[in-house]
């Protein structure tokens, strides 16, 4: 029997700024005069959704921004209603869409405990009981007479989190909310979740941009698509489809640099580029196939002993890998001119992703940097052909070049027994 049903729902707004009264007055009297008005085109922010939800059930939900993640959620913790269709809940929803939103300024750390504890429908006897461990959580022992207006806004998240996860509920809705704090707290909000999920068997919505994350908690996964659901199923085909997706957007989005913003007084970028054993500029890389990243450039100062450098990182720069010539190839004193310089990468180690590579140049003599610049040019590593993607090859950046063996202990010891 579900405990979470959703039917044929359509959620819309009304796009552009709010009217006024005498707009809106102006506005009925000129249909009753069968006047034609201006209307603003509605927004669907949900399109006919359509899902249902065990008891129990983990359920990940994810998409790009925009895509009704939230919008949904307000409609599953009866903050919103739908335009169209049904949402069915059974059981106590406990909401972690915005949190510390109802928290008090002009009150006490104590008082908003109890404050935002009625809000959330606990008892007061269970907040007296649950008290001294929702401060402990909170690590605001030292504060907790303290009005909040006096908070960080990191305490002020820290207190809301450890508040909304204390709530005795069958329903755990959650947006965006493993990421409040330090990275020390995060982690214990990670191991909050983790209880109430594989411990305590809560039925969980998971919302967050951290697809890894989703993938390693749920058990299901839901992805929007512009107010649709576009797949619903195991974490790590709709994951996959996530990644495929944003890939594809991510490279129409950003393209090669342009070389006028990559230049100094004594070095222009002319080009830098993979390319093939054919020489062909190339885009997408196999994982763990051999490639060549080539950079065309032009030197207008002599320059002594360089050093040239390569780098690769994320879209969000997330530095990956470093290699440079020092101590490994030595070009003496290069003269003004135009020059290529090729470094070949083998068995290129990274998993499936988009990628962005940067580039350096010091100069031995003088120990500065003549040069340097990141995102210079993006480029997609995909699966090798014919190769599958498992379930290692989507935890982390890399693939690890091993060799596995297993003994059987008992032989051993028989053998050297002999």
């Amino acid at each position: 029997m579900p405990i979470i049903e959703v039917n044929h729902v359509t959620k819309e707004y009304q796009l552009g700024q709010l009217q006024s009264m005498k707009t809106t007055l102006f506005n009925k009297w000129r249909r009753l005069r069968g006047h034609s008005i201006d209307e603003r085109p509605p927004f669907k922010a949900l399109d006919d959704v359509n899902f249902s939800i065990e008891q129990g059930e983990v359920v990940g939900i994810i998409g790009h921004n925009g895509a009704g993640k939230s919008t949904l959620l307000k409609l599953l913790a009866n903050i919103s209603k739908p335009s169209s269709g049904t949402v069915q809940v059974k059981g106590k929803i406990a909401p972690l869409i915005e949190v510390g939103a109802g928290l008090v300024g002009d009150l006490t750390g104590r008082e908003n405990i109890y404050l935002n504890g009625a809000i959330l429908g606990i008892p007061k006897v269970e907040i007296r009981r649950k008290f001294d461990d929702i401060v402990a959580f909170a690590e605001l022992e030292e504060f907790i007479d303290t009005p909040i207006k006096r908070y960080s806004s990191g305490m002020q998240v820290r207190l809301g989190f450890s508040i909304a996860t204390s709530v005795e509920s069958d329903i755990l809705i959650v947006d965006e909310v493993l990421a409040v704090g330090d990275l020390a707290f995060q982690r214990k909000c990670f191991d909050r979740m983790e209880d109430l999920i594989k411990r305590q068997g809560k039925t969980v919505l998971l919302v967050s941009h951290n697809i890894r994350q989703v993938e390693r908690l749920s058990g299901r996964a839901i992805l929007l698509d512009h107010g649709q659901v576009a797949a619903d199923g195991l974490p790590e085909v709709v994951c996959d489809l996530f990644f495929a997706r944003s890939d594809e957007k991510i490279k129409t989005q950003i393209g090669d640099i342009s070389t006028s913003s990559v230049s100094t007084e004594e070095f222009d970028l002319i080009d830098l580029k993979f390319i093939n054993k054919h020489n062909c500029k190339i885009d997408r890389v196999e994982s763990n196939s051999d490639v060549t990243a080539s950079m065309h450039f032009r030197v207008h100062k002599e320059l002594r002993n360089p050093t040239f450098g390569l780098g690769i990182h994320t879209p969000d720069f997330l530095y990956l890998a470093t290699q440079n010539t020092e101590n490994i190839k030595h070009y003496g004193t290069i003269l003004p001119g135009e020059y290529v310089l090729r470094c070949k990468i083998i068995r290129f180690p990274f998993l499936p992703g988009i990628y962005s590579l940067r580039a350096g140049v010091t100069d031995g003599e003088a120990v500065r940097t003549v040069f340097y610049a990141e995102n210079l040019f993006h480029f997609q590593v995909i699966p090798k052909a014919g190769g599958i993607l498992t379930t290692s090859a989507r935890d982390g950046f890399v693939t690890l070049d091993v060799d596995w063996s297993l003994d059987d202990i008992q032989a051993c010891k028989l053998k050297e027994g002999r």
